[in-house]
């Protein structure tokens, strides 16, 4: 299993898991949605699909970024955000209705965190995932990909949504 560096304010931690790459398929994954029904990538159709990763929707960062990413995407009806964190459904859903965005997509991997390690990001010393972003096309291949080293910090939000206009 690969083995990286990411920081959590400038705090060395490891992430397991190998980096996924522009041009690859995106891995297929097993997580529990909002009402505790298990989702899979297929379940999201063959439409653009922006996957942010964080590490827990009630911290300040993945709050921003999950609002900012849900906001811009909204407009564009071919298009889901689909945002995944180890946060139990419960807290998901709690964060869902706070931040009025009963319609995002948020997806735990708590279970097993097989998702996390599928797409590199599970953070070994904390159980959680490391911020990244991926944009896929509607076979599910990756044409962004984004990982970050310090989780502290905003990822390239035009960047994002750039790669995803593209494919619209």
């Amino acid at each position: 299993m690969e083995k990286r560096t990411v920081f959590m304010h400038g705090h060395p931690l490891t992430a397991r898991g190998r980096k996924l790459a522009v041009g690859e398929q995106a891995p297929d994954f097993r997580l529990i949605d909002n009402e505790l029904k298990e989702k899979t990538l297929a379940d999201y159709g063959d439409g653009v699909k922006l996957i942010s990763i964080v590490p827990s929707l009630d911290t300040g960062v993945c709050d921003l970024q999950t609002r900012q990413f849900n906001e811009d995407i909204a407009e564009l009806p071919e298009a889901v955000v689909i945002t995944v964190s180890v946060d139990l459904p419960f807290a998901q859903k709690r964060w869902c209705g706070n931040a009025d965005l009963e319609d995002a997509v948020t997806l735990s991997d708590h279970r097993d965190v097989s998702f996390g390690e599928a797409y590199g990001v599970l953070i070994e010393e904390l159980r959680l995932l490391a911020r990244t972003v991926l944009v896929l096309d509607g076979q599910n291949k990756i044409t962004y990909v984004e990982y970050l080293e310090e989780m502290t910090e905003h990822p390239n939000y035009e960047q994002a949504l750039k790669a995803v206009r593209a494919l619209l």
